[in-house]
């Protein structure tokens, strides 16, 4: 990974490193655009991945073209890192990590993904004064155990995080810039408002219609309550910095802007992110970089994800609402596959019920995808005890699942149809091995076996989920195991069950076991994978 870049060092150096060439912080004046949504979304040149994607600026599916072959440029809003990550937050991360690692893997479309981490904020500052610590150990603390979470969850990390706090000269910069060019003011009292009336009927891009400013404080120094704030003027014993208009922070919004124009400068591929990041967030984003770069179109695509709904409940998971539950807390029972199982089981865009029955369906999933590809592999090193399998009737749906899965991915990574393939194909390589497991003999040796088969698989399934070890430490992980060893008991007193039936199971492993049946007349062993 690629460390967070000094004050210094901008696009070009990084850019360079990374084999894209020069970006610039300024792009060449565009020609003036229409307001509203998708009017004036202009196509970009470049590569065509082959993908469909959904494109929030247009609300329909729009080729996806990067500008460089080389790689895409790609800006994801990171945490404010003052708290513990939830499940709502795992959900867009996980939804997002599962898009990129579709584009490089199936589509060969490599990545450079910056991540921002908001590390100054008012939430920090509440929670650093309630702790009697400071912002920055605070932020620190939150950050490295929002990585841990993300690693757990098998997230691939971004090519670099850009912290704010380390880039605040950057940052004042671009507010200079935008004030230079007209479209932001300071107050006497040491604040900068970006002036949405400069905007005209430009602003909208992503909302068409923006909702009403809420209400101001008495107090406020805005010229028009629509107006965002670019600079805050610190107030007592808050964390500041200098700056032209005196002490004090960034903006939310300037902060993105300005970190995604640092390392990628007036041309942004994708930008990804939660749905309720898409007003007022990435909207603002759109209008400051937009009018810095003196460009038409900053970011092409924007993608944005579902939210995690408490099922039963009309409302997203979130601290605010406290009806969150921990990243560290779900792992304490589930493994981070179920969780990211259950995202592929919807698309990226829609809300998502989150419930344990969910989890358990998700669960029950994998186990049985799992016992499939066990099976798969035993036959194919002729360890299964069948007779012939159709295996050109296999490789046909193989190939069809294929081009069915790899259609699917590029119309708008539609992950449940792929789900659905992946389901159907081990459907029928079941049937198939199944059906197959009776060896030569009388019909009621046949069957013997094929029940046997199917106990042992039961059995197996029963055992792999009560030897299960998520990520559970000290007395949760006693507990889960006090917990769950009923179900070893009834699975050792199967075993002796049988073998008084001549039957005997060996487990191999935590995830596969066999049984042997003893033939009284020869006293040779004959051994089926169960």
């Amino acid at each position: 990974m690629l460390r967070t870049p000094g004050p210094g060092l901008g696009a070009p150096l990084l850019l360079a490193a990374l084999g894209l060439g020069r970006a610039g912080w300024r792009g060449p004046a565009g020609r003036a655009a229409s307001g509203g949504r998708g009017k004036a979304w202009l196509q970009p040149t470049g590569r065509d991945t082959g993908v469909q994607v959904y494109n929030s600026l247009t609300g329909r599916k729009e080729p996806l073209i990067v500008a460089h072959a080389e790689a895409a440029s790609w800006y994801s809003c990171g945490p404010t890192v003052y708290d513990h990550a939830h499940l709502g937050h795992a959900c867009s991360y996980v939804r997002f990590d599962i898009i990129r690692r579709i584009l490089t893997k199936v589509f060969g479309c490599n990545i450079v993904m910056v991540m921002g981490i908001t590390d100054v904020d008012d939430k920090i500052i509440k929670r650093a004064n309630e702790m009697n610590i400071s912002p920055a150990s605070l932020a620190s603390l939150y950050e490295e155990d929002f990585k841990q979470d993300m690693a757990a969850l098998k997230v691939l990390p971004p090519t670099v995080y850009l912290r704010v706090t380390e880039n605040i000269p950057q940052i004042v910069s671009f507010v200079e810039g935008i004030i230079a060019g007209g479209h932001a003011y300071s107050t006497a009292k040491g604040n900068v408002y970006f002036d949405l009336k400069s905007r005209g009927d430009k602003y909208g891009k992503l909302v068409s219609v923006a909702p009403g400013p809420v209400g101001e404080p008495a107090d406020s120094d805005k010229r028009h309550p629509s107006d965002f704030a670019l600079w805050k003027a610190a107030k007592p014993q808050e964390v500041f910095w200098s700056s032209p208009w005196g002490p004090g922070r960034p903006g939310w919004h300037i902060e993105c802007s300005a970190i995604a124009s640092m390392v990628f400068g007036s041309q942004l591929d994708i930008h990804s992110g939660g749905i309720d990041l898409a007003f007022p967030h990435h909207e603002n984003e759109i209008a400051q970089c937009e009018v810095f770069h003196q460009c038409e179109q900053w970011g092409n695509y924007f993608l944005h994800s579902g939210h995690l709904h408490v099922k039963g409940k009309e409302e997203k998971m979130s601290k605010s609402l406290k009806n969150y539950i921990t990243i560290k807390d779900f792992l304490k029972t589930f493994s981070p596959d179920i969780f990211r199982l259950f995202c592929l089981r919807s698309s990226y865009r829609s809300a998502i019920n989150y419930s344990d029955s969910a989890m358990l369906q998700a669960q029950q999933l994998l186990l049985g995808l799992g016992s499939f590809l066990e099976d798969a592999r035993a036959y194919m090193k002729g360890q299964l005890a069948c007779g012939s399998v159709r295996e050109v009737m296999l490789w046909e749906r193989l190939s069809s699942t294929k081009r069915a899965v790899r259609a699917a991915l590029a119309d708008d990574f539609d992950t449940p149809r792929v789900v659905d393939a992946f389901l159907g194909l081990a459907h029928h390589g079941n049937g198939e091995l199944r059906a197959t497991k009776c060896v030569s003999g009388d019909g009621s040796e046949a069957t013997l076996r094929g029940v046997v088969d199917e106990l042992v698989r039961f059995r197996q399934q029963v055992r792999q989920f009560a030897l299960a070890t998520p990520e559970a430490t000290g007395e949760a992980q006693r507990q889960q195991h006090l917990e769950r060893q009923p179900l070893l008991e009834a699975c050792d007193t199967l075993r002796r069950g049988l073998t008084a039936h001549g039957i005997n199971i060996k487990d191999r492993s935590r995830t596969t076991s066999t049984w042997e049946l003893l033939d009284q007349r020869t006293k040779d062993q004959k051994s089926f994978r169960g």
